[in-house]
């Protein structure tokens, strides 16, 4: 488990073990990461519903990277982190620009993390706020 102080060691870490697919088609880009705050940024273009407003599920799935990189990060080698619950309230839409999510703790135990996320756009309001709940387990057996 890298340093939970190190910005620098946590971007490495999130950066070798990879973003994923759907992370990557979003255009999420991770900016700061330790145990105990991860940011990153979104593009909203790209990321709109119909009629132009950031989707409701884009800002969710910004705060599930966020919250479950988190989580695995405090989880540590041989062990995994799993989304359990999650939960969003959207207060107000991004429309343009760049919205950027801070993830920071609530609790984290040997066994179950919760993060909130509160996702914010370029002029600093809050757009939504997320909440996710993983469970820590063994991670499986390399096959």
């Amino acid at each position: 488990m890298p340093d939970n102080t190190d910005t620098d060691t946590g971007l490495a870490w999130a950066q070798g073990r990879g973003k994923g697919a759907l992370a990557e088609r979003m255009g999420i880009e991770f900016t700061e990461f330790t145990t105990q705050r991860c940011v990153a940024t979104m593009p909203v273009a790209g990321n709109t519903q119909p009629v132009g407003l950031l989707h409701g599920g884009a800002y969710v799935v910004l705060g599930e990277s966020l919250g479950s990189m988190a989580a695995n990060m405090h989880a540590g080698p041989g062990r995994l982190a799993v989304g359990v619950d999650i939960n969003a309230t959207h207060t107000r839409s991004a429309t343009s620009g760049i919205v950027t999510g801070v993830c920071t703790p609530l609790h984290l135990g040997r066994s179950m993390t919760v993060h909130e996320i509160v996702v914010s756009d370029e002029q600093g309001r809050r757009c939504s706020t997320i909440r996710i709940t993983n469970l820590i387990k063994d991670a499986p057996a390399a096959s």
